[in-house]
Protein backbone atom coordinates (compact mmCIF):
# COMPACT_ATOMS: atom_id res chain seq x y z
CA UNK A 1 0.00 0.00 0.00
CA UNK A 2 1.16 3.44 -0.77
CA UNK A 3 1.94 5.95 1.92
CA UNK A 4 -0.64 8.27 0.47
CA UNK A 5 -3.42 5.68 0.74
CA UNK A 6 -2.53 4.88 4.35
CA UNK A 7 -2.51 8.59 5.16
CA UNK A 8 -5.88 9.05 3.45
CA UNK A 9 -7.44 6.12 5.40
CA UNK A 10 -5.99 7.46 8.63
CA UNK A 11 -7.38 10.97 7.99
CA UNK A 12 -10.79 9.57 6.99
CA UNK A 13 -11.00 7.50 10.20
CA UNK A 14 -9.89 10.43 12.32
CA UNK A 15 -12.42 12.73 10.64
CA UNK A 16 -15.18 10.13 11.12
CA UNK A 17 -14.41 9.77 14.81
CA UNK A 18 -14.24 13.54 15.25
CA UNK A 19 -17.59 14.06 13.49
CA UNK A 20 -19.15 11.28 15.62
CA UNK A 21 -17.95 12.91 18.83
CA UNK A 22 -19.26 16.32 17.74
CA UNK A 23 -22.68 14.95 16.77
CA UNK A 24 -22.98 12.95 20.01
CA UNK A 25 -22.08 15.98 22.17
CA UNK A 26 -24.45 18.15 20.18
CA UNK A 27 -27.33 15.74 20.87
CA UNK A 28 -26.45 15.63 24.59
CA UNK A 29 -26.51 19.45 24.76
CA UNK A 30 -29.89 19.54 23.05
CA UNK A 31 -31.26 16.85 25.34
CA UNK A 32 -30.12 18.68 28.47
CA UNK A 33 -31.69 21.93 27.28
CA UNK A 34 -35.07 20.24 26.72
CA UNK A 35 -36.80 19.68 30.05
CA UNK A 36 -37.70 16.18 31.06
CA UNK A 37 -41.32 15.18 30.83
CA UNK A 38 -43.30 17.43 33.15
CA UNK A 39 -45.78 15.52 35.27
CA UNK A 40 -49.39 16.50 34.85
CA UNK A 41 -50.56 18.86 37.58
CA UNK A 42 -52.72 17.41 40.31
CA UNK A 43 -56.38 17.99 39.64
CA UNK A 44 -57.67 21.15 41.27
CA UNK A 45 -60.52 20.39 43.61
CA UNK A 46 -63.17 23.02 43.52
CA UNK A 47 -64.29 22.91 47.12
CA UNK A 48 -67.37 24.99 46.44
CA UNK A 49 -68.48 22.58 43.70
CA UNK A 50 -67.74 19.61 45.96
CA UNK A 51 -69.86 21.16 48.70
CA UNK A 52 -72.75 21.71 46.29
CA UNK A 53 -72.60 18.07 45.19
CA UNK A 54 -72.52 16.90 48.82
CA UNK A 55 -75.47 19.15 49.70
CA UNK A 56 -77.44 17.57 46.85
CA UNK A 57 -76.56 14.10 48.13
CA UNK A 58 -77.69 14.79 51.71
CA UNK A 59 -80.88 16.41 50.40
CA UNK A 60 -81.67 13.18 48.50
CA UNK A 61 -80.24 10.81 51.10
CA UNK A 62 -80.51 12.32 54.59
CA UNK A 63 -79.40 8.98 56.06
CA UNK A 64 -76.09 9.01 54.19
CA UNK A 65 -73.68 9.37 57.11
CA UNK A 66 -70.57 9.46 54.96
CA UNK A 67 -71.96 12.39 52.95
CA UNK A 68 -72.72 14.27 56.18
CA UNK A 69 -69.18 13.63 57.40
CA UNK A 70 -67.67 14.79 54.09
CA UNK A 71 -69.79 17.93 53.96
CA UNK A 72 -68.83 18.63 57.58
CA UNK A 73 -65.16 18.36 56.57
CA UNK A 74 -65.79 20.65 53.60
CA UNK A 75 -67.35 23.29 55.85
CA UNK A 76 -64.54 22.77 58.39
CA UNK A 77 -61.90 23.38 55.69
CA UNK A 78 -63.70 26.43 54.30
CA UNK A 79 -64.05 28.01 57.77
CA UNK A 80 -67.81 27.73 58.05
CA UNK A 81 -68.03 26.50 61.65
CA UNK A 82 -71.80 26.70 62.16
CA UNK A 83 -72.48 24.69 59.01
CA UNK A 84 -69.78 22.20 60.01
CA UNK A 85 -71.30 21.83 63.48
CA UNK A 86 -74.70 21.11 61.92
CA UNK A 87 -73.32 18.58 59.41
CA UNK A 88 -71.31 16.79 62.10
CA UNK A 89 -74.42 16.73 64.32
CA UNK A 90 -76.33 14.95 61.53
CA UNK A 91 -73.50 12.42 61.14
CA UNK A 92 -73.40 11.87 64.91
CA UNK A 93 -77.19 11.33 64.98
CA UNK A 94 -76.61 8.45 62.58
CA UNK A 95 -73.64 7.11 64.59
CA UNK A 96 -72.53 8.93 67.72
CA UNK A 97 -69.60 6.64 68.49
CA UNK A 98 -67.01 8.31 66.31
CA UNK A 99 -64.28 10.05 68.30
CA UNK A 100 -62.89 11.72 65.17
CA UNK A 101 -66.19 13.41 64.29
CA UNK A 102 -66.78 14.38 67.91
CA UNK A 103 -63.33 15.96 67.94
CA UNK A 104 -63.83 17.79 64.65
CA UNK A 105 -67.16 19.14 65.86
CA UNK A 106 -65.46 20.13 69.14
CA UNK A 107 -62.88 22.13 67.19
CA UNK A 108 -65.73 23.96 65.44
CA UNK A 109 -67.42 24.62 68.79
CA UNK A 110 -64.15 26.16 69.93
CA UNK A 111 -63.99 28.30 66.81
CA UNK A 112 -67.36 29.88 67.64
CA UNK A 113 -66.43 30.30 71.32
CA UNK A 114 -68.53 27.50 72.79
CA UNK A 115 -65.74 26.15 74.94
CA UNK A 116 -67.96 24.09 77.25
CA UNK A 117 -69.43 22.24 74.26
CA UNK A 118 -65.96 21.73 72.83
CA UNK A 119 -64.74 20.20 76.11
CA UNK A 120 -67.86 18.01 76.26
CA UNK A 121 -67.19 16.66 72.76
CA UNK A 122 -63.54 15.96 73.55
CA UNK A 123 -64.56 14.15 76.74
CA UNK A 124 -67.11 12.06 74.79
CA UNK A 125 -64.39 11.17 72.29
CA UNK A 126 -62.18 10.08 75.19
CA UNK A 127 -64.96 7.95 76.68
CA UNK A 128 -65.20 6.10 73.34
CA UNK A 129 -61.43 5.77 72.83
CA UNK A 130 -59.14 6.38 75.81
CA UNK A 131 -56.16 6.57 73.42
CA UNK A 132 -57.62 9.20 71.12
CA UNK A 133 -54.77 11.69 71.14
CA UNK A 134 -56.36 14.34 68.94
CA UNK A 135 -59.20 14.90 71.40
CA UNK A 136 -56.71 15.18 74.26
CA UNK A 137 -54.57 17.61 72.32
CA UNK A 138 -57.54 19.85 71.51
CA UNK A 139 -58.92 19.63 75.03
CA UNK A 140 -55.54 20.86 76.31
CA UNK A 141 -55.64 23.75 73.84
CA UNK A 142 -59.07 24.86 75.09
CA UNK A 143 -58.04 24.55 78.74
CA UNK A 144 -54.72 26.31 78.18
CA UNK A 145 -55.58 29.10 75.78
CA UNK A 146 -59.31 29.67 76.08
CA UNK A 147 -60.27 28.80 79.65
CA UNK A 148 -56.84 29.54 81.17
CA UNK A 149 -57.17 26.40 83.32
CA UNK A 150 -53.51 25.45 83.32
CA UNK A 151 -53.85 22.61 85.81
CA UNK A 152 -56.37 20.82 83.60
CA UNK A 153 -54.31 21.55 80.51
CA UNK A 154 -51.28 19.92 82.20
CA UNK A 155 -53.33 16.92 83.26
CA UNK A 156 -54.76 16.37 79.77
CA UNK A 157 -51.44 16.84 78.01
CA UNK A 158 -49.72 14.45 80.41
CA UNK A 159 -52.32 11.85 79.38
CA UNK A 160 -51.48 12.64 75.75
CA UNK A 161 -47.76 12.03 76.35
CA UNK A 162 -48.44 8.83 78.32
CA UNK A 163 -50.34 7.29 75.40
CA UNK A 164 -47.50 7.60 72.91
CA UNK A 165 -44.45 9.62 73.91
CA UNK A 166 -42.96 9.10 70.45
CA UNK A 167 -45.96 10.37 68.51
CA UNK A 168 -45.54 13.30 66.12
CA UNK A 169 -47.42 15.69 68.41
CA UNK A 170 -45.66 14.59 71.59
CA UNK A 171 -42.75 17.00 71.13
CA UNK A 172 -45.11 19.96 70.72
CA UNK A 173 -47.22 18.90 73.70
CA UNK A 174 -44.06 18.40 75.77
CA UNK A 175 -42.94 21.94 74.94
CA UNK A 176 -46.34 23.24 76.12
CA UNK A 177 -45.95 21.27 79.35
CA UNK A 178 -42.39 22.51 79.82
CA UNK A 179 -43.58 26.09 79.42
CA UNK A 180 -46.33 25.66 82.01
CA UNK A 181 -43.93 24.01 84.44
CA UNK A 182 -41.22 26.65 83.97
CA UNK A 183 -43.66 29.56 84.32
CA UNK A 184 -45.46 28.96 87.61
CA UNK A 185 -46.57 32.61 87.63
CA UNK A 186 -48.85 31.79 84.69
CA UNK A 187 -50.51 29.02 86.67
CA UNK A 188 -50.92 31.22 89.74
CA UNK A 189 -52.98 33.75 87.82
CA UNK A 190 -55.89 31.31 87.69
CA UNK A 191 -55.75 30.00 91.23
Amino acid sequence: MKKETILFVFLALTAGILIGVIVTNSKKDQASSVPAAIPAPAPVINQQQQTIVLEEIVAREPGNRNAWVQIGHSYFDSDQPMKAIHAYAKALELNGNDPNILTDQGVMYRRVGWFDKAISNFEKAQSIDKNHQQSLYNMGIVYRYDLQDFAKARMVWEQFIAIDPGSPGARQVQSELDFLKSHPEVSKTTQ
